[in-house]
């Protein structure tokens, strides 16, 4: 288990899974690096609140490598998966599923919040024939 820190505290704890694999230490790095990126979209959480991330490396039979890598939140999974011949360019089409997969939700929630902000102010309208 390898924990990050944002802002001096812990919130970030990876879990690494390898199946059928050595990694070494630099390639384990990168994935380090990777998730830590994606930590920095959940600093909104609050303090309390600890993001478990389960990263998983596999070799099948013909030579590629599966990577998957699960992001527990206290709101939402998000979950990423690829298989290529390198690792590292798995670990990259991972980051960028993951990175969609939160903006879209960051955006839903914003966007959900306007239009809630919208509706209550016609609501508090006190001309029937204001524009808003």
């Amino acid at each position: 288990m390898l924990g990050i820190k944002f802002l001096h505290k812990e919130i970030v704890n990876i879990r690494f899974l390898f199946k059928e694999v050595r990694i070494d230490e630099r390639t384990k790095n990168y994935v380090t690096e990777k998730i830590e990126k994606l930590g920095k979209f959940f600093k909104s959480f609050s303090e309390d609140a600890v993001i478990s991330v389960e990263v998983e490396i596999n070799l099948d039979k013909k030579g590629k490598f599966r990577v998957e890598v699960m992001f527990h939140t206290p709101y939402q999974d998000y979950r990423g998966e690829d298989t290529t011949e390198f690792i590292e360019g798995s670990i990259d089409s991972v980051y960028e599923e993951l990175e969609n997969q939160i903006h879209h939700d960051k955006d839903r929630i914003i966007t959900l919040q306007r239009c809630g902000g919208r509706s209550l102010k016609k609501r508090m309208t006190i001309d029937k024939e204001a524009r808003f």
